[in-house]
């Protein structure tokens, strides 16, 4: 939760993205990501449109509850919806909760442009400078090289130590490995790769 007397700005900003809240249009977008099979696949499947409405839900209760949570992402003069960003605190109990992970999904022709980790890493610094977090965590199986290159990219440490069997995933995705990144190791940019 926010600190008291403290609200979330609306949006978040980066040279080349807009991380904004929902809006009724980016549903059937959204709809379409969670169906393909290429985003989900190392998620325990894919979603039909009223798992991905049910998903939206969700985002915007923990929006309203916490003062924070996963935006939709913006990529002004290419798309006005591509994925989502932001912060996410976990419902599941593990040896590192309770926690605030930043997670991310983008369609598939936007990835390889950088735009997750650039979102990815202003997220944590907004956790950093507006939730005096001390650290934020992600995860995901260990064959999701992609995301992990992101955590990497971000500034996250993996330790072999922290690995776990997420608790609400079956078997064979079951074991993930967590990455942290803390306050202190704040990049000195919020940006730049």
């Amino acid at each position: 939760m926010l600190p008291v007397g403290m609200t979330a700005p609306r949006e978040l900003q980066t040279p080349r993205l807009i991380l904004r809240p929902w809006v009724a249009a980016d549903r059937g977008t959204f709809a379409a990501l969670n169906a393909d099979p290429r985003v989900m696949e190392y998620l325990p499947g894919v979603l039909d449109s009223e798992e991905s409405d049910a998903l939206v839900e969700r985002i915007e209760q923990h929006f309203e509850d916490h003062g924070f949570g996963l935006w939709a992402l913006e990529i002004p003069g290419v798309v006005s919806f591509a994925g989502f960003a932001g912060l996410w605190i976990p419902r599941f109990q593990a040896h590192f909760t309770p926690c605030v992970e930043v997670g991310w999904r983008l369609a598939v022709e936007h990835w390889g442009h950088g735009y997750a980790s650039e979102a990815g890493r202003a997220a944590v610094v907004f956790g950093f400078e507006h939730l005096n977090l001390a650290e934020v965590v992600s995860f995901t199986v260990p064959e999701n090289r992609r995301s992990r290159r992101v955590m990497e990219r971000i500034g996250m440490v993996h330790r072999p130590a922290d690995d776990f069997d997420h608790p609400n995933v079956p078997e064979p995705r079951r074991r993930h490995v967590l990455y942290r990144i803390k306050s202190t190791d704040l990049p000195t940019t919020a940006y730049a790769d």
